[in-house]
């Protein structure tokens, strides 16, 4: 069968040479699938993420456990994995996270693929060596470095603490496994960002989520149980401009479209405390109570300060459960 990322191979000058590696290089890519993903057209996410979703798995159970990104397979009602030299397979999702990020998938026939060992992003640091691995194999594969570790707040009301930074870019990143110089996952492809070379030239970079944070909830994602306790969510979608938390606009039927929180609001503070930055806004907001607590906001608009509140929710409600036949 052909792979979905026929025509995004990596430049043959970025490939990883085996030679340079002190693990079996082929097993590792080997263990790196591709994910597609169907969801309902009524489906929450279906407007954002859309219906129809690609990216990739790793395996990292002998018995077809898959790691992903959960953005790909939110709702999803079919899920197929395609190693790099068979057919695909059906499967299903077993978890999501929307704290760290992370969806695991169960492959409901043999795949054939091995899985990779996790390892220890904790002592990943600027500088190291690694291969960041997408479906396909060789031609699929990078030899990349690590730029940076560091907090990254993501404009969705998300936050992660120790997100590995790598270049070059990936084609397709989404789901991509980072492993490391000892031939272990150490993270997993979550975006695509801008950064800056020498000169100023703009370059694209990656941004992985590290398996320090799969570590603690690895069991409770495998069972299908939540791993962390919800989170108030507002549905309001920031950035931060000129030192403060500007909203870019609001979820439909979310918390702030109710309390008609507006683009252009800038929010100056939550419970009383002055927030700059979205990392600020964030913490700030989890540390009111649970999901459904009311939030107070102290927001600018137009010149006019003024204070409201806003009744959190959790935002997993909104999301259909899969159906199975």
């Amino acid at each position: 069968m052909a792979q979905p990322f026929k025509g995004y191979e990596v430049a043959a000058r970025l490939r990883p040479s085996a030679g340079a590696y002190t693990f079996d290089l082929e097993p590792a890519l080997a263990s790196v699938v591709a994910l597609e993903s169907s969801i309902p057209p009524q489906a929450y996410t279906a407007k954002g993420l859309g219906t129809g979703r690609i990216g990739n798995g790793i395996v990292i159970g002998a018995g077809g456990l898959v790691l992903t990104m959960s953005y790909l397979v939110f709702e999803a009602e079919r899920v197929s994995l395609t190693p790099n030299d068979g057919e695909s397979v059906p499967a299903q999702v077993l978890g999501t996270d929307t704290v760290s990020g992370f969806g695991l998938v169960q492959a409901l026939e043999p795949l054939g693929a091995p899985p990779l060992p996790l390892g220890e992003s904790r002592k990943l640091a600027a500088g190291d060596p690694v291969v960041v691995a997408g479906a396909g194999g060789r031609d699929h594969a990078l030899a990349g470095q690590v730029l940076a570790r560091m907090s990254f707040a993501g404009y969705w009301e998300y936050l992660v603490d120790g997100a590995i930074i790598t270049g070059p870019a990936h084609p397709h990143w989404s789901g991509a496994a980072l492993i490391s110089n000892q031939g272990q996952l150490v993270g997993v492809g979550s975006l695509t960002l801008e950064g800056r070379a020498r000169g100023g030239r703009r370059r694209p970079i990656n941004m992985f989520v590290p398996t320090e944070l799969l570590m603690p909830i690895l069991e409770d994602l495998t069972r299908g149980r939540r791993p962390h306790p919800a989170r108030p969510w507002l549905g309001v979608l920031a950035q931060e401009a000129r030192g403060e938390v500007v909203v870019a606009g609001v979820s439909p039927g979310g918390p702030a479209s109710r309390a008609e929180l507006r683009a252009g609001d800038a929010i100056l503070a939550v419970a009383g405390a002055q927030v700059q930055e979205l990392a600020d806004f964030y913490t700030r907001l989890w540390a009111v109570g649970p999901a459904g607590v009311v939030i107070p906001l102290t927001v600018r608009r137009e010149g006019d300060v003024f204070d409201l509140e806003v009744r959190s929710m959790d935002r997993d409600v909104l999301l259909q459960r899969p159906r199975y036949n």
